[in-house]
């Protein structure tokens, strides 16, 4: 049997990704900064940990509670959307200590046991933002997009090692809780210089045929994690295929940067 560890499963995707792999038979170890048994089924294959991937004493007692993994999920992330010059520099640290270098302390804290046993997979959660330049999203963007560098390197990187390292990245889901994970709302984001400029943007963001369900993304880490070739990029939900096609072009794979 095999055992995942996933970060940022009090709700969203890394919830529904934990779902999805304790209904497939795995090990599942979910992590959360505030721990609660409430929001998954009871299950034998089940452990939950607190973790806080901005905290590296956090990070090494649970890798060092978890023991061996096959599979990291770093699904862990909070949002901000907004005007960036409206948006305080302070926050924007606090999104880069979570996307970034919470993304970046994880992999570090799991990669020599990956290395030592040659086997492993990565999958690093990242965002269609990456796939399209999208207004009022600049200072997420930036997070999300140093981690899609990070993750095509460090693909290669690992390679000689056995361990594969992936990418998923979903639409635009506002029924996730990521953006909340915040004391800012976004209406304070919104000088009033920017309101015209704003308010069709909001509008489209609203359309449900955008939507991506948590389910969508499951299913895109699920295909990331068994996938044996050299693909980098899973895109999660329709909106996110469209972008990724539109980037990348159909069938396209791999370890090639110039490629998905």
């Amino acid at each position: 049997m095999q055992t995942i560890l996933i970060t940022g499963t009090s709700s969203g995707y890394g919830l529904e990704t934990a779902r999805h792999f304790l209904a497939k038979g795995w090990t599942v170890i979910a992590t959360m900064r505030g721990p609660n048994a409430d929001v998954l089924p009871s299950s034998e294959n089940l452990r939950i940990l607190p973790l806080d991937v901005t905290s590296e004493e956090s990070i090494a007692v649970a890798v060092e509670a978890a023991g061996p993994i096959d599979v990291l999920v770093n699904n862990a992330g909070i949002g901000v959307v907004g005007a960036f010059e409206a948006t305080p520099l302070s926050h924007i640290r606090k999104v880069f200590d979570t996307n970034t270098f919470g993304v970046m302390a994880m992999c570090q804290a799991v990669i020599p046991r990956m290395r030592a046993r040659r086997s492993g997979v990565i999958v690093n959660v990242t965002s269609s933002v990456t796939l399209a330049a999208m207004p009022l999203a600049a200072a997420y963007t930036a997070s999300k997009q140093a981690i899609e560098g990070f993750t095509g390197s460090l693909a290669h990187e690992l390679g000689p090692f056995d361990i594969r390292v992936k990418l998923v990245e979903p639409g635009y889901a506002p029924t996730t809780r990521f953006a909340r994970n915040t004391t800012l709302r976004v209406e304070d984001l919104i000088p009033s210089a920017y309101a015209a400029f704003a308010a069709p943007i909001f509008e489209t963001y609203a359309n449900p045929a955008l939507t991506t369900k948590e389910t969508d993304v499951a299913d895109a880490v699920w295909a990331a994690v068994n996938d044996p070739s050299g693909q980098l990029h899973f895109p999660g939900g329709a909106d996110a295929v469209a972008l990724h096609q539109a980037r990348f072009g159909r069938g396209s794979t791999a370890l090639d940067p110039a490629a998905g």
